[in-house]
């Protein structure tokens, strides 16, 4: 991730400087707490790479980009409430509901999802339209069409034998959904110079999304609790299907190597400077965290 870490960097100080705009207050502790505990990127990152390959300006992708980490934060707040998956630990700190309480951790998660719309709405580095595009994919992205139709599935299919059709189905929803979207934001933001590639950028973002969350439930089994900061084996504890529990985990590792080849072959389709994504495509399916 050594490659992206200027990307990080940049989104860190965005997001940073976002917050400290507010009210000192209980909640803005808790939002600041948990949008600013680090974390991979990946889907700020992914809009930053997207925009950069139509040479659009970093300044003009700071808004959706701090937008996008601003609903995934929220999603992992929610996530990890005891009426989600009850989680303890997330980035390697204690959950939002831990640190604070339970109350503080569902307002903090709604606070991000209103502070998304706010930043794509304010900025006017982008164009009337753009934004309303924007705001458009995002919601939903994030929505009943999207992430939260996800986790429902999600939820319902703890406890019970699911098919391997079905399970991709969950998580195109629950991760792929806000991935594909990270990708068509970062080309909305590019203008017409983007939209002939819109398809190939779907399906680049749909191979990286299913290998994300394979790689997620393949280090769920193999990873270090150290290094991924969240608990190993809480897939396994609620009970959930996941990828090496329906096809095995030397199959599920070449699902993702299948995966990278359908990133490879959709950026093929596209006549610039596509190297850096296909970067973040191979860390994805590489990662230890």
């Amino acid at each position: 991730m050594n490659n992206f870490k200027s990307f990080q960097q940049r989104i860190d100080a965005f997001l940073a400087t976002t917050i400290a705009q507010y009210p000192n207050s209980k909640l803005q502790q808790a939002v600041s707490y948990s949008l600013l505990a680090g974390g991979k990127r990946i889907r700020p990152i992914l809009i930053y790479l997207t925009g950069q390959m139509f040479n659009c300006p970093l300044a003009k992708l700071d808004f959706p980009a701090a937008a996008m980490e601003a609903i995934h934060t929220y999603s992992l707040i929610h996530d990890d409430l005891p009426a989600m998956d009850n989680d303890d630990l997330r980035r390697g700190k204690p959950t939002c509901h831990i640190q604070f309480d339970e109350a503080e951790a569902i307002l903090a998660g709604d606070a991000l999802q209103s502070l998304a719309f706010t930043l794509l709405s304010e900025t006017q580095l982008i164009d009337d339209q753009s934004k309303i595009n924007m705001i458009k994919e995002l919601a939903q992205a994030s929505g009943l069409a999207g992430m939260c139709l996800g986790q429902s599935f999600d939820l319902q299919a703890e406890h019970q034998s699911i098919s391997l059709e079905q399970l991709q189905k969950i998580h195109c929803y629950k991760t792929g959904a806000l991935i594909k979207a990270a990708v068509r934001l970062g080309a909305i933001a590019s203008g017409d110079i983007a939209k002939l590639y819109y398809y190939a950028l779907d399906s680049y973002a749909e191979a990286i999304g299913l290998a994300f969350q394979i790689q997620d439930d393949i280090l769920d089994v193999i990873g270090e609790q150290a290094i991924m900061g969240k608990p190993q084996g809480s897939d396994m504890a609620h009970q959930k299907s996941t990828y090496p529990a329906l096809v095995g985990l030397d199959n599920a590792i070449n699902m993702t190597q299948q995966l990278y080849q359908q990133a490879i072959a959709s950026l093929e389709q596209i006549p610039y400077n596509s190297q850096p994504l296909l970067d973040l495509a191979g860390y994805i399916i590489n990662r230890n965290s």
